[in-house]
């Protein structure tokens, strides 16, 4: 991997002083994911700033899966988390799992229980809402707040096994029902579940929540700085108050960053969730999504992705990054990898009509122009091809310097090309055009006799492979601001089109990259194409209006 040095920031200040001062001997972070989904962009954000600070430091990251409800989360998702992890570049120390600490979490609840900071609680999940306050009104207290530690501890194991219903007991740390925020309101600790667990199959019945588990996890492993994004910080002080409280050996600290929003971007597990379920894309790794797996399915290289994530450095602010930022960063990175080749996406033949027929010759082209160490290729050229159907008009505007009858184009590697004829179908429609060319005019040949002020691209129709085109929008439209994102859904997102590619590509493997001239970046699909059915996805066009 490359150098991941970076400027400081508020979080590595933090780490040389704790370093300094000897608050910490080695520096330990850990990625937390819950594995109810799949990965997207926001998270690599996280897992670049967790495994690139603890590498500078000479520290280790922690993998953790925080597996605390079974009604959600699916091995599915604990392999997929996995691949995205080492695809980005980086490989754990740790691999753990919250419910590998179950009992040890158990044990720290009933600590809490005989020190009289924790209950047992009949009060619905609404009547728990109902009660909790707002902002500026106290929560009111349970009338269950006061059971004697001895009934507590008596329900607690009735709960465990498995004596009640779901949602008919929960246990709450007792703490402050009139502290100003909210979190420390008497917070349910845990709850009844009986359902399946991924690891732990059906020995639990109670599981703890989220805010709960995750300090104590953290002290577990050794954290020293759990890096969480902003929406955490009130959960802080709790976080503080289970670890001091469940008396952990190991006291771990949170520290919070803004988070990554991308513009006209989903950035919900849930509702990434709704758009598969719905059917509206094509799975979790669908190129529309903004999930890792769909990144690398579309074409996005890690690179790029690492590259964006460093760019936009560790703050406290949030706010939306122009997802043309990204297309930038991915466009940076393949200009000086991809190699250089011709595809036509809607084609239109082209009859050479004095080229002599049952003849072809191989012409030189350059595979990354700016990068002449990639070498040169050789590519086929007959009395028949196929252009764009786009570098075509029959009437054209002023100015417009592509093909139409009269006009003389550059055929980019080849000859100068000049229409003579339009052929149209019985509706009208243009089929096939008839040109001449020109011999002298061959490409690298020295010609200077005239110019032309139109170059386009073009495939041998003799040796062209026909391929599919995935041409991608935004999966959301900018239309409106708020409300259901079903009602911004862009019904121009996904385009699937026909055309040929070169005759070299026939042997392209998945996730092989390539600039198209004039077109873009693609990237060979892993999920649809074959060997007899090529499919290239559209991975970001060649202009960028980002600055």
């Amino acid at each position: 991997m490359e150098n991941t040095s970076a400027s400081s920031d508020f979080i590595r200040e933090i780490i040389t002083e704790d370093l300094k001062e000897g608050k910490v001997d080695t520096v330990v972070t850990r990625f937390p994911p819950e594995p109810n989904g799949y990965l997207h962009i926001g998270h690599a954000k996280a897992i670049c700033i967790n495994f690139e600070i603890a590498k500078e430091y000479g520290g280790k990251t922690n993998l953790r899966f925080d597996d605390t409800n079974p009604v959600k989360e699916d091995v599915e998702y604990v392999n997929a988390i996995k691949q995205d992890i080492e695809w980005l570049g980086f490989q754990w120390n740790g691999l753990f799992f919250a419910s590998d600490y179950f009992e040890e979490m158990y044990n720290r609840a009933v600590l809490l229980i005989k020190k009289g900071l924790a209950f047992v609680d009949d009060l619905s999940a609404e009547e728990i809402r109902q009660t909790r306050g707002t902002l500026t009104e106290p929560g009111q207290n349970s009338p269950y707040r006061d059971r004697s530690v001895e009934e507590n501890l008596d329900l607690f194991t009735r709960m465990r096994n498995g004596e009640f219903q779901d949602g008919e007991k929960v246990l709450r740390a007792k703490i402050d029902m009139t502290s100003p925020n909210i979190n420390l309101r008497d917070p349910v600790i845990y709850r009844i579940s009986h359902a399946t667990h991924h690891n732990t199959g059906d020995k639990w019945c109670i599981y703890p929540m989220y805010a709960f588990a995750h300090p104590l996890e953290d002290s577990i492993e050794g954290v020293t700085h759990s890096l969480c994004s902003l929406e955490f910080r009130d959960q802080r002080p709790l976080y503080d108050w289970v670890i001091r409280e469940c008396e952990m050996p190991h006291i771990s600290h949170q520290y919070e960053f803004g988070r990554l929003n991308l513009t006209n971007t989903i950035m919900s597990k849930r509702y990434l969730k709704k758009l598969v379920d719905d059917g509206v894309v094509d799975g979790w790794d669908d190129p529309r999504m903004p999930t890792i797996s769909a990144l690398r399915r579309r074409g996005f290289t890690p690179d790029a992705i690492r590259a964006f994530v460093r760019e936009l450095g560790v703050t406290l602010g949030g706010g939306e990054v122009d997802y043309k930022m990204l297309e930038h960063y991915i466009r940076e990175d393949l200009k000086l990898k991809a190699p250089r080749t011709m595809g036509v996406v809607r084609p239109l033949k082209v009859v050479i009509t004095n080229y002599p027929e049952d003849s072809s010759e191989l012409l030189d082209a350059e595979i990354n122009p700016e990068v002449p160490e990639m070498g040169k290729k050789q590519i086929s050229f007959s009395r028949e091809i196929y252009i764009e159907a786009d570098d075509f008009m029959e009437n054209p505007p002023a100015k417009y310097h592509r093909l139409f009858p009269g006009n003389e184009v550059r055929l980019k590697n080849a000859y100068f090309i000049k229409c003579n004829d339009v052929i149209k179908d019985e509706n009208g429609n243009v089929v096939e055009l008839h040109c001449t060319y020109d011999p002298e005019t061959k490409s690298g040949s020295g010609f200077t006799g005239r110019k032309v002020k139109g170059t386009i691209h073009w495939v041998d129709a003799k040796t062209a492979v026909a391929a599919e085109y995935r041409l991608y929008e935004s999966l959301l439209t900018g239309e409106k601001e708020d409300g259901d994102f079903s009602e911004r859904l862009n019904p121009n997102s996904l385009e699937i089109v026909h055309g040929f590619v070169e005759a070299d590509l026939k042997d392209a493997k998945p996730q092989d990259k390539f600039q198209f001239f004039r077109h873009g970046y693609f990237n060979v699909d892993p999920k649809h194409s074959t060997p007899e059915h090529l499919v290239f996805n559209l991975i970001v066009s060649l202009k960028s209006s980002f600055k």
